[in-house]
């Protein structure tokens, strides 16, 4: 394997230069799905050399079930700084499994206590809840639901409450919510794609702003909806649901609707620097998956070589 079982590691470095780009560059709808894909690609990849660097490092723990083979030179070889790489993967993954897996069912926890707390009221594709709290976000399930709150919509005049509920419509259109809950793990399985979900959580909220726009026909109307709604709103439960403003990004979100519309362009071209980036991000996946299935299957013949038949 040699150092190959390392690049996956660190290769999503390379995906930092496209996450900041293709805030400006890209339409949200194309960047969304390009960092989220190459964001679960980088860590689908970094996890499994974490699994075969524990594999090493748990067959020298004395006292293991594994065979005794798996601890001798020759595997030990495969792998550099064997004792030290090895012994470090082991609290490594674990706490990438804790992690993800809390994320994973904090989600699923949140999205029951929110359907639970609707249940009393009609099945109508908007939920509105008597509550003074203003806060308004999608809600995907079986039957999927905007919930508003009635405080919310004392805060916004009528266009603004059309460009709300087109912008929470399009969140569940375009199923956002998979987006964000799969970068939200993307970031826990490895530090290193923190930006990639900063980003993509920016471009989902761009990228339903510009179907609002779409659908409600003024741009400028949307602006507003977003900047007033973000001085009075409390967000939404969980930040892998998708909710209609921020205190973060909204001011870059109202200068990107008071600019003209972003290109429908779903790939840049190769001779701009977003699309140098996007080739760059695209090479560091494609890197990353081949090291990690290169030092898969090597370590995996070098085990079968060491297992005593």
């Amino acid at each position: 394997m040699g150092v190959f079982v390392f690049l996956p590691l660190i290769l999503p470095l390379t995906a930092w230069p496209v996450a900041r780009l293709a805030e400006h560059h890209l339409h949200p709808r194309a960047a969304t799905r390009l960092l989220a894909a190459v964001a679960v690609v980088l860590a689908v990849c970094s996890t499994l050399c974490l699994a075969l660097l524990m594999v090493v490092g748990t067959a020298q723990l004395p006292g293991n079930p594994l065979p005794d083979g798996w601890s001798d030179p020759e595997v030990r070889e495969a792998v550099p700084f064997d004792e030290v790489a090895g012994s470090a993967a082991i609290p490594a993954l674990v706490a990438v499994l804790v992690s993800c897996t809390w994320a994973a069912l904090r989600h699923r926890r949140i999205r029951r206590r929110a359907q639970a707390a609707l249940s009393g009221l009609r099945p109508t594709s908007v939920a509105v809840l008597p509550d003074e709290v203003p806060y308004a976000y999608a809600l995907p399930g079986r039957r999927d639901r905007i919930v508003v709150s009635s405080g919310m919509l004392r805060g916004l005049s009528a266009g603004e409450r059309r460009a709300l509920f087109a912008h929470e419509r399009a969140h569940l259109a375009g199923g956002h919510h998979r987006f964000l809950l799969a970068v939200e793990l993307a970031a826990r399985a490895n530090p290193f794609l923190r930006p990639l979900r900063s980003a993509v959580v920016f471009l989902a909220e761009r990228w339903a702003d510009e179907e609002a726009a779409v659908r409600v026909g003024s741009r400028r109307v949307v602006a507003l909806a977003v900047g007033r709604s973000a001085l009075i709103s409390r967000g939404a439960p969980v930040v892998t649901l998708a909710h209609f403003a921020s205190a973060g990004p909204v001011p870059r979100r109202v200068a990107a609707l008071l600019a003209p519309a972003p290109s429908p362009r779903t790939w840049p071209s190769a001779f701009t620097t977003v699309g140098l980036a996007a080739w760059g991000a695209f090479a560091g996946a494609t890197v990353s998956a081949l090291s990690s299935a290169n030092s898969a299957v090597t370590l995996f013949f070098i085990l079968h070589a060491a297992t005593p038949m």
